[in-house]
């Protein structure tokens, strides 16, 4: 099936830096397409065929928005030493499909060590789900809407930051969620100003390991 999408609803930005000396790190930021449903020109806006049909297509944007932003990585992490972390609005949950494209699935536990390796080069792993091995509960979200609490906003490390990586550089050593400002409009009456985000932020530490680093590893 063709999907006639030519850019990225909203721009992609990659930045490189260098955190120490000798140690760079690429971050890359994005926006991908939201939840609301993409309706047709000539469309009634509170038909429910059309909107099904409306979601449906910001749906399939949003999973090739994600295809192609992980094509975009590989570019940067297959066969590199380089840390990468991907940081912004999925406009999804971190289990939902879209979210798996961008951070890749991990290997079958009974895969060859070789082509366990070659996984997990390319993959990225979910802070939300690092910090809920280390704490007794999750209370991570990042959007109210209609009385749903959602995690719409993430930021994935690549296994540099991992710290069950013995190879790593750093490791995620807390996640913070900045979510004590956000009202569900469609419940309350609160006047919220118009330069308040209806978004919270999420927040990581990284512990950077000790040793120094040379540009492409050791």
């Amino acid at each position: 099936m063709e999907i006639p999408l030519l850019k990225f609803s909203r721009p992609i930005l990659k930045v490189r830096l260098e955190i120490r000396t000798g140690l760079e790190v690429f971050v890359f930021v994005v926006h991908l397409k939201s939840k609301r449903p993409k309706m047709s020109e000539d469309a009634k806006p509170h038909d429910p065929r059309e909107r099904s049909k409306g979601h449906a297509r910001s749906l399939m944007l949003r999973a090739a928005e994600t295809t192609a932003m992980r094509h975009l990585l590989l570019d940067t992490l297959q066969d590199t030493y380089d840390p990468v972390i991907v940081m912004g609005d999925f406009n999804d949950d971190g289990g939902a499909v879209t979210s798996k494209i961008m951070s890749g699935s991990p290997p079958w536990r009974n895969l060859d060590r070789k082509d366990k390796e070659r996984i997990w080069d390319a993959l990225l792993y979910n802070t939300k789900d690092i910090q809920a091995r280390q704490s007794y509960r999750d209370v991570y979200y990042t959007h109210v809407h209609n009385g749903h609490y959602d995690s719409l906003d993430h930021i994935l490390v690549s296994q540099e930051f991992v710290r069950q990586n013995p190879s790593r550089v750093g490791y995620v050593e807390y996640v913070k969620v900045f979510n004590d400002h956000l009202v569900d409009d469609t419940l309350s009456d609160d006047k919220i100003p118009l330069w308040q985000s209806d978004h919270g932020q999420v927040v990581v530490t990284v512990h950077l390991e000790e040793r120094r680093f040379r540009k492409g590893g050791d």
